[in-house]
């Protein structure tokens, strides 16, 4: 009889669920799938429950753009209670494929496709357990007998053939719980629903941003519309103190949501992974971003949208980036911010897309998985320029949260003031932070807040945090790192006090964030050789080979790479095509 694969996934949000679909669409029944949720809970992880969302918090994708699960999330709306519907103030009759979904309706959804996975399970007889308010504390590797362990509550083990870890977003506290009115995150959201009467820091102007603005304000006024849709912000009569002040590298806001071509952040005229892997090979076993830039933004713009092209047709990346920056420089962000809702709004009317904008966020999900064949040079480069640039633009916030900012704005709550790339946030004993920075008139500026929250977004969370220790300590994971091209150019990073290696061999290496994976999302040790049994798919632990965080579309496609590994592992003779792309 053929061995029985137990298969243990660790956590039971998003990544879990898309990882569950695809061992059951896999063929291979001779499996025993474990699944251990730290919550009592499946489907929702941290963004779309309690932990990360409230009532007022609201997806930033549309029904089209999720990747298919068991039902259309049009056809599971009709099945939602009347009494739920009410509560979101959704209207099943008037609902369609490009509306956004509260967070926590959208949680459900998720959860619900999970039960429904169970149901398909049963019926291919495959077995499968799940343990709730189960935390997994450790894991183990065992090469000699091809297996690993993992530890839950600090006591309980339980042995598998295959572990898959999918614990999520994890949002590291330094000085919150230490300091008052100071928060490392504003997640849970619920933490931050109370009156304050003063100013209040946000660092950051990310969608984690218009998270804590949307529930800062409910908590602090209230919102009206009138006869014409226009939507007005006022105080509460006794918070007159209240202010939101948002600190920004560069001054500037996210883009505002439109339609989408493909909504799958797909092209057609994308390089193929036969032409990425040619052109790696020819390039000294690097992926050239110039070359990735061209193919993958430049051309396919030439057609859908030829007058752009023309303006961009000579300029490299650095140029485009500061062209891109110049434009919005010239205006005030709020102004910019009413632009763009306009032309937002005038695209989805049209279902006509801004496709450089598209483009650019199609450019950043295609680098995402061949990101670790990028130099370090070159990844040096997207990082102080290219991603600054695409985090602005393809935040891609609802239309109904570009009108709240704009509400807030216009009852003088809401300000942004640029501190540059250089400021250093002070805890301060008394509670709250003094904010450090350089203001555009080159005055220095030292401002206390008695609140500040810091909205960058997941933190990239360095090899030292993983939080499995035993695979620390027995080295079978490793940190990710990126060949310098140029030994001049390692020589001079080492000198500056990066954080570079200078290997025996006289390679130099950049230190970038996290473990190393390889392109199955295997764990790979110290020597570079992937582990069989490993698997990860927190992106907060593999962000320096893994930059973007591209969500449902992240949990499909990595969930598709794993699955086509282990199937080869399971029956070695079966030839599967490798489904990254770039």
């Amino acid at each position: 009889m053929e061995h029985l694969k137990r298969i243990a996934i660790l956590g039971g949000g998003p990544s879990a669920l898309f990882m569950f679909k695809r061992l059951i669409e896999s063929g291979y029944v001779q499996l025993e799938i474990v699944i251990f949720e730290s919550k009592n809970k499946l489907g929702e992880g941290m963004p779309y429950s309690a932990d990360g969302a409230c009532n007022e918090h609201i997806t930033n994708v549309s029904s089209n753009e999720i990747p298919q699960l068991v039902t259309s999330l049009s056809d599971w709306i009709s099945t939602v209670p009347k009494d739920t519907l009410i509560k979101f103030n959704i209207d099943s009759l008037r609902f369609n494929e490009y509306k956004v979904l509260p967070r926590l309706l959208f949680g459900q959804y998720l959860s619900d496709q999970f039960n429904l996975l169970h149901k398909q399970a049963r019926a291919k007889g495959l077995s499968f357990k799940v343990h709730y308010n189960s935390k997994v504390t450790d894991v183990m590797d065992h090469p000699l007998d091809e297996s690993v362990t993992v530890e839950i509550n600090g006591t309980d083990n339980h042995k598998f053939d295959h572990v898959v870890v999918c614990t999520g977003h994890q949002w590291p506290q330094t000085y919150e719980g230490k300091i008052i009115g100071y928060f490392d995150s504003p997640y849970p959201p619920a933490k931050l629903a109370g009156q304050l009467n003063h100013p209040i820091a946000i660092k950051g102007s990310s969608l984690t941003a218009v998270d804590a603005i949307k529930t800062l304000a409910r908590h602090n006024g209230t919102f009206e519309k009138d006869d014409d849709g226009m939507l007005s912000f006022h105080i509460a009569g006794d918070n007159e103190g209240f202010k939101i002040v948002l600190h920004t590298r560069n001054g500037m806001l996210p883009g505002v949501r439109f339609h989408l071509d493909d909504p799958h952040l797909q092209n057609d005229a994308l390089l193929s992974q036969e032409e990425i892997a040619a052109h790696i090979e020819q390039n000294d076993g690097f992926l050239s971003l110039d070359y990735i830039f061209e193919h993958n933004f430049k051309l396919p713009i030439k057609e859908k949208a030829p007058e752009f092209f023309k303006k961009i047709e000579t300029m490299n990346l650095e140029q485009f980036v500061a062209a891109m920056i110049e434009l919005r420089e010239e205006l005030d962000p709020f102004q910019l911010l009413r632009a763009e809702y306009a032309e937002a709004e005038k695209s989805i009317k049209r279902q006509h897309s801004v496709y450089w904008k598209e483009m650019l966020g199609v450019l950043s999900f295609a680098l995402n998985y061949p990101a670790k064949y990028l130099s370090a040079e070159d990844r040096e480069r997207l990082q102080t320029s290219l991603a600054p640039l695409i985090s602005i633009v393809i935040a891609f916030i609802p239309q109904s949260s570009a009108q709240e900012l704009l509400a807030l704005h216009q009852a003088k709550v809401l300000s942004l003031v640029a501190v540059g790339d250089v400021s250093i946030i002070e805890p301060m004993e008394k509670g709250g932070a003094t904010y450090h920075y350089t203001d555009d008139q080159d005055e220095e500026v030292s401002a206390y807040f008695k609140t500040y929250i810091d909205c960058v977004g997941q933190p990239h969370l360095a090899f030292e945090n993983f939080p499995f220790k035993s695979l620390l300590e027995h080295r079978t994971v490793s940190p990710a790192t990126l060949r310098f091209r140029s030994p001049v150019e390692g020589a001079q990073s080492l000198a500056a006090g990066e954080p570079v290696i200078l290997t025996e061999n006289g390679d130099y290496f950049l230190k970038v964030p996290g473990i190393s994976v390889n392109d199955h999302f295997q764990v790979v040790d110290e020597y570079g050789a992937f582990n069989e049994r490993i698997y990860v798919m927190a992106v907060p632990y593999m962000s320096g080979y893994n930059p973007d965080y591209s969500g449902l579309d992240f949990c499909e496609t990595a969930s598709g790479a794993i699955i086509n590994r282990m199937l080869e592992a399971f029956s070695p003779s079966v030839d599967l095509d490798e489904p990254l792309r770039a």
